[in-house]
């Protein structure tokens, strides 16, 4: 006879991790599964020459939810990383976010708060914009021409795949513009990185759940249909369908990562790389994220890509077919009594570290009715 567990959890990653530590916590059974051959979700680390590194991209912990930092806190001690990124464009170096280091250095007679913001504000006239009709013009409407062309216009076409004009002006509700010589890029209270990575955190996180690693869900219920009685579903909602409405749509990403033997390649955890004649988006090198003195680095490129199904699949296109799709099955998840869809596939929505262990909480709330 099948054991039967109280969860099925689909998922390894941060929402299905936190699931799994409450219910286990709560006395319930769950075995958690993962298509992958590790834990940790897009958050999974590795150790390469002593450094932890950030296989599906940079992960900087932030968040101004004092419930959710002192939830991860119990399972990693956190560095005092900052996030200080600085873009490349055609030879030059500046500071992000756009701050007041960013303006002198654009505008090297602009030294004061008011002298910036009246920069940008004479720029934004220039372009005589009042009703913007793409990203291109919502853009010049909200930091000018000199900013726009440095620092967002070829970095966004990259990750859209497509030209700022043909993208439409909702993607960009605001560009901050900080007039502090300032470069911290996150303003929340509490950031950082896990000392030893985010798979030890996932890890313990995961104990006292039976874990299986290189599981398709679908394979399982076709050999164990009677294996839980309920289910956590963390993947692609439309893919538990069997696209039987359509697909909804992603951009992906693509790394190309290498060890060099060097100590220290770019200063920088992140650089990011604004011109659209150069394909990637940025550069990271990992030991930066833990103040490494190893003798070698780790770096990887990231280039956006078109998604296809079997590629991993990264931002939520929300434009209105695919948010209109979701909300179909979204109808479609509601006769489902024993499944729940979770998490940024289950939900097709896009969240940071914190956002999604916020929402898990509240998953645990509806299903355990335990407060975190």
């Amino acid at each position: 006879m099948t054991e039967q567990y109280d969860y099925l959890i689909v998922g390894a990653g941060l929402t299905g991790a936190v699931f799994a530590q409450e219910a286990t916590k709560a006395h319930k059974s769950c075995l958690v599964i993962d298509k992958r051959d590790h834990v940790a979700g897009n958050i999974y680390t590795k150790d390469v020459e002593g450094i932890q590194v950030h296989v599906y991209g940079a992960h900087i912990f932030h968040t101004s939810l004092k419930n959710v930092w002192e939830y991860v806190n119990r399972f990693a001690e956190f560095n005092n990383y900052v996030n200080s990124p600085v873009a490349y464009y055609k030879g030059e170096v500046y500071n992000m976010p756009f701050n007041m280091n960013t303006f002198a250095k654009i505008w090297p007679d602009v030294v004061t708060p008011t002298e910036a913001r009246a920069k940008i504000d004479e720029q934004i006239a220039l372009e005589h914009i009042t009703d913007p009709s793409n990203l291109e013009e919502q853009a010049l409407s909200l930091v000018g021409r000199d900013i726009f062309e440095k620092l967002v216009k070829g970095y966004t076409e990259k990750q859209w795949g497509r030209d700022c004009a043909d993208l439409p002006a909702s993607i960009i509700k605001r560009l901050p513009c900080r007039f502090t010589y300032d470069n911290n890029y996150f303003n929340d209270r509490y950031q950082g990185i896990p000392i030893g990575g985010y798979t030890a955190m996932v890890e313990r996180m995961l104990e006292g759940a039976d874990v299986r690693l290189g599981v398709e869900y679908r394979d399982l219920i076709a050999e164990e249909p009677d294996i839980a009685k309920r289910i956590i579903y963390c993947g692609p909602i439309d893919d538990f369908y069997d696209y039987r409405l359509g697909k909804l749509e992603y951009r992906s990403l693509r790394f190309e990562t290498e060890t060099l033997d060097e100590q220290n390649h770019q200063g920088v955890a992140v650089v990011n790389y604004t011109e659209r004649e150069i394909p990637y988006t940025r550069v990271i090198e990992h030991k930066h994220f833990e103040f490494g003195t190893q003798p070698k680095t780790v770096i990887t490129h990231e280039f956006p890509a078109d998604w296809k199904p079997g590629d991993e699949p990264y931002y939520p296109i929300n434009d209105e077919r695919n948010t209109k799709l979701y909300e179909q099955y979204a109808q479609l998840a509601k006769s489902e009594g024993d499944v729940v869809f979770a998490g940024r596939l289950g939900s097709y929505k896009y969240y940071d570290m914190d956002k999604a262990i916020a929402v898990a909480f509240d998953l645990v709330k509806s299903e355990l009715g335990v407060e975190l």
